[in-house]
């Protein structure tokens, strides 16, 4: 199993702190969840059923025509290599690592390129694959230039797969509208920006032949019905969309002015997290686990992700701790 956020429960068990005492800040999910729907007891007691309304709700969401919804875009993630033979497929790195992952697991040729590679690279690929915005550095690729890479992949059969896990705070730069054309995937995770990754709910924008194929490989009832009126009723919440948009907004610019105050000038981010390279990383996350806050330590290259503070105490909790650190490192 590959290493990701929020792991509390293990770092209970290594630094010796109660569960309760933590501020975690490993996973980039918004840490203000949307109101819990009342959920009908047939949506425990009967199967799931398909376009009972989740579809059309997400659609009109996501402003995509065709779409699949899975248990999580992790389902996605893993599934998707299946559907093509083996081939030669870039990843633009540093990556989330299950797609690299997933990839070599299905017996393809797998080559991580850095930004400057990929027009060179693109002709010789069968498939290129990104995050956008990217995790963990929260790079953006525009519009115009992912669309172009599309094109460019189609005339030969290829694939241009786009994990937007991170977009929902950004609309505008999303490509999901242009998903029905051959070739082009993106991916949607429900649970960073509604705060509620615990759902496991994501989708999958595609042509619809592709997204037939991959509704055989994964299975009936992949969605519990609690789950799908769950979702639906946040996605048709309009007001607590904007509302929800603007708070990681602000909370992420006050984030990044806390880092820029102790020296750590964030490398990147988005508006659900921010990310600091630094060759210090590892002794930044231990110093900071010591009390009692959790952020996400990368190896290649070394750096920091940190997730939004929930309130004002939170953020003054961190604040203090980067001070310390500060002070230490100096």
């Amino acid at each position: 199993m590959l290493e990701h956020g929020g792991r509390l429960l293990r770092a209970v068990r290594q630094y010796g702190i109660a569960r309760e005492h933590w501020l975690d800040l490993s996973s980039g999910i918004a840490p203000w969840p949307y109101a819990i729907a009342p959920i009908p007891v047939d949506a425990w007691a009967r199967l799931p059923e398909v376009e009972d309304g989740l579809e059309q709700a997400a659609r009109r969401y996501y402003g995509a025509a065709g779409l699949l919804p899975v248990a999580g875009s992790q389902a996605a993630i893993q599934a998707l290599p299946c559907l093509r033979a083996a081939g030669r497929v870039g990843v633009l790195a540093p990556c989330y690592a299950e797609h690299p992952h997933a990839w070599r697991r299905a017996g393809h040729e797998v080559v991580e390129l850095d930004d400057a590679q990929v027009e060179q690279a693109l002709d010789h690929l069968d498939v290129l694959v990104l995050v956008n915005p990217n995790n963990p550095t929260g790079r953006c690729v525009s519009r115009e230039r992912l669309l172009d890479w599309h094109a460019r992949l189609a005339r030969r059969g290829g694939w241009l797969l786009v994990d937007e896990a991170f977009m929902d705070n950004t609309p505008a730069q999303s490509i999901v509208d242009c998903a029905g054309r051959d070739g082009l995937i993106v991916l949607r995770s429900f649970g960073k920006f509604f705060g509620l990754a615990g759902v496991r709910l994501g989708f999958v924008m595609a042509e619809r032949s592709l997204l037939q194929r991959l509704a055989e490989l994964l299975g009936p009832w992949t969605i519990s019905g609690p789950a799908r009126v769950l979702g639906q009723a946040c996605f048709n919440d309009d007001l607590a969309h904007r509302a929800q948009i603007a708070r990681c907004a602000q909370a992420s610019q006050r984030l990044a002015g806390m880092l820029e105050e102790a020296g750590l000038a964030p490398s990147g981010g988005c508006d659900l997290f921010q990310y600091v390279r630094t060759p210090r990383a590892a002794h930044m996350h231990d110093f900071l686990a010591r009390r009692g806050i959790l952020v996400r330590l990368f190896e290649h290259p070394q750096a920091v992700r940190l997730g939004l503070p929930a309130n004002e105490a939170d953020e003054q909790r961190l604040r203090q701790a980067l001070a310390d650190y500060q002070k230490e490192s100096a």
